[in-house]
């Protein structure tokens, strides 16, 4: 009898379809949170299409700030797992926002609400780098006693690799340099925000 296992192709990649929720200005990281407006009626629709399917939504950040530039995004980000949502006066919403994974677009699909089927992008740990990122992190928290606190706030996982997501997403650093650093492997990640921190503390104390 044949062995039909023996000439079969390539594992598929398994894929999802989540509704995408542009973000402006901020990325945000697997296992860290972040606050953020819902203003815009693509941004509006992507959360009640995600609450009503499981609570999840796709973040990408705009590649313009612009609020008419929602549709123009980057094609990596993160699966976000929706929390408390909370009505303002406008009409727009403040949303929380737990981080899960990086994933990967694969089609976009662009009417009122957006739909992106996305691949998941695995982590890694950092590995030897990861020390040397947490290093130069205690150096700059030191130096601002109440970024320590707030990033503890903001700590969704036990995982060392979660202090430099934090530290990624929060610090004072342009968005497409934010972007960077999530496109960016764990390791390189670490050498990256551990060189980062240390020339933004240098730069500071140097005023």
């Amino acid at each position: 009898m044949a062995d039909h296992g023996m000439n079969a192709g390539p594992t598929p990649v398994q894929t999802q379809l989540l509704p995408v929720l542009p973000l402006r200005e901020v990325c945000l990281f697997p296992r860290a949170s972040l606050a953020t407006i819902a203003a815009t009626i693509p941004a509006l629709k992507a959360l009640e299409v995600g609450f009503r399917t499981g609570g999840r939504v796709l973040a990408l950040l705009q590649r313009d700030s612009d609020l008419s530039a929602w549709r123009d995004l980057y094609a990596l980000g993160t699966v976000a797992q929706l929390g408390e949502d909370l009505a303002l006066p406008d009409a727009s919403h403040r949303i929380e926002l737990d981080g899960l994974q990086r994933a990967r677009v694969v089609t976009l699909l662009v009417s009122d609400v957006m739909l992106a089927e996305v691949e998941t992008v695995e982590e890694d740990d950092g590995g030897e780098y990861w020390g040397a990122a947490v290093e130069a992190l205690a150096r700059y928290m030191h130096a601002h006693a109440e970024l320590r606190g707030f990033l503890e706030q903001q700590r969704r996982s036990a995982e060392p690799m979660s202090w430099v997501n934090l530290a990624c997403q929060h610090l004072p650093i342009t968005a497409s340099a934010r972007q960077k650093l999530l496109e960016a492997e764990g390791t390189d990640r670490c050498m990256k925000i551990a060189r980062g921190l240390d020339a933004l503390l240098r730069k500071e104390q140097e005023r």
